[in-house]
């Protein structure tokens, strides 16, 4: 496949995005499908449109269908890559109905271990060891192979669905994902994901002109499950890679620490509120001020400069641990992990001041 394919479905998802997301703006305000302000969490000041996953949902999928490969080596990208339509499909109802009536938490956690199973159980899209890091190479038996690809999945959807709190963020941060998970399947030679990745990225694009402040649509949980499902599939696929077609230095990484790189800010901001929520007896899932963003905000950052510290955090991350000159897993992830503590402490315990 010619480079231009790449190319072809990164426009083409952007251009639905870009000519369809004013219509869909008009109808959502006609039909009062907006999320109106309020005094405690929410950041933004007048009614916005909360269905905006609908237009990422139908560019990404417009995108893939029309420039999946047909060759002789899709017989082991086909399963999998439909298995993902399919658990998408199910995913956006869920999204569409959270979005305009509401979902109870408990629902949405039954959808979400149905998938899981869709995807893990049925398509085979697993993690099957833990690849070297803290000196762990077995190979994972099916039971453990299922509850950990599962538990990955609920974690990684979850994670992108958390920290869209503020304008541009979650769309902004799946976007530095998206891309560079298609660098690296393009660069793998893996044509078939890179498809998958690059039309994910190019409705990301399309979607953050109108979700970066001031926002003028927000994704919904119909955007941030879809966008956190396709993720998943595309980090396992990532861990179970052969670096071996990657250029020097990047054949030396290991795929396990490399996706903990990528998605190291929803990581990070997940794992530190649900901790400090348990912590105080409260419920991993309850709303609150915990994430990074409301710290950046109480420090007086303004919304553009808040997600422009996250975007750089992210991508100095995705640097880092492809640059890391040492080929043990282990002391590549504590590395990673220092780094992700230093900005934690930054954003949290430096003093309050008022920035412009």
């Amino acid at each position: 496949m010619n480079t231009y394919h790449y190319i072809l479905a990164f426009i083409s998802s952007f251009s639905v995005v870009l000519l369809a997301t004013p219509s869909l703006i008009k109808v959502a305000k006609l039909k009062h499908l907006v999320d109106e302000p309020s005094e405690d969490r929410k950041l933004h000041k007048n009614s916005i449109p909360t269905i905006g996953g609908v237009i990422i949902f139908s560019a990404f999928m417009f995108s893939c269908f029309i420039w999946f490969p047909d060759n002789e080596n899709i017989g082991k990208h086909i399963s999998p890559f439909f298995y993902l339509m399919g658990s998408l499909i199910l995913l956006f109802f869920v999204g569409v109905k959270d979005d305009i009536i509401g979902t109870s938490p408990s629902k949405k956690l039954m959808a979400h271990l149905v998938v899981g199973f869709i995807l893990v159980g049925m398509g085979e899209i697993d993690i099957d060891s833990f690849y070297g890091i803290f000196g762990m190479d077995i190979i994972l038996p099916a039971y453990a192979k299922l509850i950990i690809s599962i538990f990955v999945y609920i974690v990684i959807v979850n994670a992108i669905n958390l920290i869209d709190g503020i304008d541009g963020l979650a769309s902004g941060v799946g976007l530095i994902i998206s891309i560079t998970y298609g660098i690296w399947f393009y660069y793998s030679g893996d044509v078939h994901w890179a498809i998958v990745a690059f039309s994910l990225a190019g409705s990301l694009l399309g979607f953050l002109i109108f979700n970066f402040n001031p926002a003028r649509i927000f994704m919904g949980d119909s955007g941030s499950l879809t966008i956190g499902a396709i993720v998943f599939v595309l980090t396992v696929q990532i861990i179970s890679s052969n670096t071996t077609h990657l250029p020097v230095p990047f054949s030396h990484i290991s795929t396990p620490v490399f996706v903990i790189g990528v998605l190291i800010y929803p990581l990070l901001d997940t794992l530190r509120v649900f901790v400090l929520r348990t912590l105080e007896g409260n419920s991993p899932l309850s709303a609150d001020r915990k994430h990074l963003h409301h710290k950046l905000q109480d420090k007086g950052y303004g919304h553009k400069k808040i997600v422009l510290i996250i975007y750089s955090f992210n991508i100095l991350s995705i640097i880092l641990v492809s640059l890391i000159p040492i080929d043990d897993p282990t002391i590549q992830l504590l590395i990673l992990l220092s780094f992700a503590m230093l900005f934690t402490a930054a954003v949290t315990l430096t003093d309050k001041k008022k920035h412009a």
